[in-house]
């Protein structure tokens, strides 16, 4: 099998890369991103190209499977700029891969896609994904989940899969999250389970988180099994609610209101003191707790870490400026004393 893999060098890309390592069914990978990489496996050919501009089809020619991971959540402030790459860039791929007659599409939905839901039980992937009103990384998930009905429908020839993980940790992408989602002025040495003393306690504060590398194993099954089509909750136990927050940190349970959190969220985020804006608060609180009985089932995926493994990892991480040799997870992308993140206006740029 001849694989194609967006998006290789992030998070889920070089988790994904390590459980494909000992995967006898793959002969081998093109790994693209926006910027060059190295790889140790010799089946890896990483190519440097833009899914919003390049030409796609050559680098398609010849595939068996595309794994379609390519996704911006920063600048913030500039949905034109996510979107053609998000949106617009996932219909390039998507045409590339057709004309190309690749066999076999795997991509990368979000526990964002999904309309909001109860987090008193759990939804499976029937739950409608027209994503939440008031961020704009929703609004693209649950766009592409549409293209990719669209896509389905006309090209029922394609094992089309799509996987909806939740929060997606690893102590190797602590330096990229941060950038992402704390920004430049988040000191490192305070990240410290020790020195968190308080989570705030809200009732539709429960969420799902998954460990990177348990996420790149549900992708490996998804693409060696022949059975595996349609949608697949991925996410691990147990649910992180305030509860099993403070357990974990050592902390204790502050309560708070839904709409004090959301308005620091926002002050921050318009002075440019974080990169993220509010919506994030509204999808927390918003999307519905997942059922992941499919995965289990039809893919055979069992995580190996708890969600509450994957976050104190990701937490030391961050304290410890951990990082990984590639350009959107290594320290050398943010540059000294974050310089380069605040070359970006918090937000205003990638």
């Amino acid at each position: 099998m001849r694989v194609v893999i967006t998006g290789a060098t992030g998070n889920v890309g070089t988790s994904l890369l390590a459980a494909l390592a000992s995967e006898p069914a793959v002969e081998s990978i093109v790994a693209i991103a926006r910027r060059p990489a190295r790889f140790a496996d010799p089946r890896v050919e990483a190519l440097a190209a833009d899914v919003a501009t390049a030409a796609l089809e050559p680098l398609l020619a010849g595939a068996d499977a595309l794994v379609h991971l390519a996704w911006l959540i920063q600048p913030s402030r500039d949905e034109r700029a996510t979107r053609a790459v998000n949106v617009e860039g996932t219909r390039r791929v998507l045409g590339a891969a057709a004309h190309a007659g690749v066999g076999v599409v795997v991509y990368a939905s979000s526990v964002g896609a999904y309309s909001p839901g109860p987090k008193d039980r759990r939804v499976d992937e029937s739950w409608p994904t027209d994503g939440i009103a008031s961020l704009f990384y929703a609004h693209h998930k649950a766009e592409v989940e549409r293209m990719l009905d669209r896509f389905e429908r006309d090209r029922p020839e394609v094992r089309v899969v799509r996987l909806r993980p939740g929060l997606i940790f690893k102590r190797e992408a602590a330096t990229g999250i941060r950038r992402l989602f704390a920004g430049p002025l988040l000191p490192s040495a305070l990240v410290r389970r020790e020195l968190i003393p308080a989570v705030p306690d809200m009732p539709r504060l429960r969420f799902q988180a998954v460990h990177s590398l348990d996420v790149g194993e549900a992708y490996r099954l998804a693409l060696v099994n022949p059975a595996a089509r349609g949608a697949f909750n991925v996410a691990a136990e147990p649910v992180l609610d305030p509860r099993v927050l403070a357990d974990a940190l050592g902390a204790r349970r502050v309560p708070l209101r839904a709409g004090l959190l959301r308005a620091a969220a926002d002050v921050t985020w318009r002075l440019r003191l974080q990169p993220s804006p509010p919506g994030w608060i509204d999808l927390a609180l918003a999307v519905p707790l997942m059922e992941t009985t499919r995965a289990r089932e039809v893919l055979g995926w069992e995580p190996r870490r708890s969600s509450v493994q994957a976050l104190l990892e990701l937490l030391d991480g961050l304290r410890d400026g951990a990082d990984f040799p590639t350009p959107p997870l290594a320290s050398a992308t943010t540059a000294p004393l974050r310089t380069g993140e605040l070359r970006t206006r918090v937000g205003a740029a990638t």
